[in-house]
């Protein structure tokens, strides 16, 4: 097959795969499910930037929406990212494993496509809502190729970007930089380190100059987000399968029932064919790093939800600066991704030799990883479908438009269930729907618990508005305005005693805007974080620009 030889059958393959997976969000909308939220603008907050009392967990992620959403619909960026992302992790398996396997073929490699887009790891942080996560997944092949190429000839550029790309988030950062380390080798990690620092200046410089998650956080959330057993599996195996994210909400109907097992036996059978193959390969030691990580990968998360591990974790979040990164310990199971896909073409491959026919295995092989999860087809089972915002967002955004003072939302919290946004909560979308920086107390509500947010300031703004404290005590907080978003549940204590002497400067039947007069607005200097960002977007570039110099120059 021509397209075969051409080498153009594992990108076209993962993109196909990856437009069956998402399926319906590619249709007119916003992603709106969960954590996820895209808006058709978002703007430049000190929320953005980081800069706020809160942990920095979306930067640079936020300030890149902005930026990109001043130009072409915050929706489609995201519908884009994502589409790519997918596509990219499936094509970056295969490429990583013609580069460890050169002996491998077509068949072979897509199998590896397969095993990087269709797992629980990919349906359940889609359910949740994680889309910038999956884009550092998605680097993580791309990743182990750069290390190659610095290992063995120097050049950096295809790393940086790497880097980078998987820096959206800190915890995309410090995936690619663990799977950079483990591949470059020691002679390479100072470079590899200086390169994670400069690609992750933008939420370090943020969380140094907004103390967000550097004082400890809520040693409840260790338990809460404590990697999950899911049925007839315990938490080894469902983490050896990929799954086991902490919600038990995010996960594919499939995963929910004893069919779990089915498809983790399925999918660590198509893995294990190779272990025996790779094995005799032992003396690549980039291979036996994967190997080493994927173990890691597993056993850690497993660990950390046992009694000693929650105490361990527990004292961490409290007493260790920025720990709590690390609380939601299953999304770490991705860097055993890498290694499984290998696996699963060294195995194919193995199989495709000894009976004298390289499609037939990778066919049973992909018929395999396919039905271990069939409901990841159509956005996980049609959960990825996109709403459409009612046109209240618009007009009070225009209203905020060029104005001072932050904003307050009620009801309380910061979850919300619109009638436009179906039945699972969702992250409120005031944050990146309007101009002004919109306070959120950071808490969540966890199994029924309760897990509290880094900052103070927003759980002091909400308790005067239960309260009904008088609107005078908002302004000293530098609140400006309040949203009332009508059509959610929510706690409103008594906050009609403040809100009912205000003036309504909007007001329709989704959305209320009430403007609080003589609020101090924000004077915090941004001009540090921002140069951060800078030099993110700067090592982009040049890793970029290198990368393709060194590739026109050849070897």
């Amino acid at each position: 097959m021509a397209w075969s030889r051409s080498g153009l059958a594992p990108p076209l393959y993962s993109l196909v795969l990856s437009a069956s997976v998402l399926g319906p969000l590619l249709g007119p909308g916003y992603l709106l499910l969960r954590d996820a939220v895209s808006t058709p603008r978002s703007y430049f907050t000190d929320s953005a930037w980081g800069t706020t009392d809160a942990a920095a967990r979306a930067v640079p992620q936020d300030a890149v929406m902005a930026a990109l959403s001043t130009v072409v619909d915050g929706g489609i960026v995201v519908k884009s990212i994502l589409l790519l992302a997918l596509g990219l992790a499936g094509w970056g398996a295969a490429k990583m494993s013609q580069a460890l396997l050169p002996t491998a073929g077509t068949p072979a490699l897509l199998v590896a496509s397969t095993v990087a887009i269709w797992n629980p790891y990919v349906a359940e942080r889609l359910v949740q809502g994680h889309w910038s996560l999956l884009v550092g997944y998605a680097a993580l092949p791309w990743t182990v190729l750069a290390a190659l190429s610095l290992r063995r000839t120097g050049r950096w550029g295809w790393l940086a970007v790497c880097l980078t790309v998987a820096g959206l988030t800190p915890t995309g950062a410090i995936l690619a930089a663990v799977t950079a380390f483990v591949c470059a080798g020691r002679k390479k990690a100072p470079l590899t380190l200086g390169l994670f620092l400069v690609a992750s200046l933008p939420w370090l410089v943020a969380t140094a100059m907004s103390g967000g998650g550097t004082s400890g956080t809520d040693p409840a959330g260790v338990t809460a987000f404590a990697a999950r057993a899911e049925p007839g599996l315990g938490t080894l195996g469902s983490l050896a399968g990929l799954g086991g994210i902490w919600n038990s909400d995010a996960v594919p109907t499939s995963r929910t029932s004893v069919f779990a097992v089915m498809g983790t036996v399925l999918l660590l059978a198509v893995v294990a064919l190779g272990i025996v193959p790779l094995w005799r390969r032992r003396r690549n030691p980039v291979i036996v790093a994967l190997a080493a990580t994927a173990v890691f990968a597993v056993l850690a998360p497993a660990l950390g939800a046992t009694g000693p591990g929650l105490h361990l974790g527990e004292w961490a979040a409290t007493d260790v600066p920025g720990a709590g990164l690390l609380r939601d310990a299953q999304k770490w199971v991705a860097l055993a991704m890498p290694f499984y896909a290998l696996a699963a073409v060294a195995g194919v491959a193995w199989a495709g030799t000894r009976l004298r026919n390289r499609w037939v295995p990778a066919a049973v092989a992909i018929a395999a990883v396919l039905i271990a999860l069939p409901d990841l087809v159509w956005g996980v089972g049609n959960q990825l479908k996109p709403v459409e915002y009612p046109s209240s967002w618009e007009s009070v955004a225009a209203e905020l438009d060029g104005k001072e003072g932050d904003v307050a939302v009620m009801p309380a919290g910061m979850f919300r269930i619109f009638p436009y946004s179906g039945k699972a909560p969702v992250l409120d979308p005031a944050p990146r729907m309007l101009p002004l920086d919109v306070l959120q107390t950071g808490e969540l509500l966890v199994a029924g618990g309760s897990v509290h947010g880094e900052g103070t300031r927003a759980e002091d703004v909400e308790t005067v508005l239960l309260d009904g404290e008088s609107a005078e005590r908002l302004s000293d907080l530098g609140v400006g305005w309040v949203l009332v978003e009508k059509n959610t549940p929510g706690e409103m204590g008594m906050s009609a005693q403040t809100l009912d002497p205000l003036t309504v400067t909007y007001e329709d039947d989704e959305l209320a805007l009430y403007e609080i007069p003589g609020a101090t607005p924000s004077t915090q200097d941004k001009r540090v974080v921002v140069a951060a960002h800078a030099a993110w977007l700067v090592l982009l570039m040049s890793g970029l620009g290198w990368a393709m110099r060194s590739r026109r120059n050849g070897p």
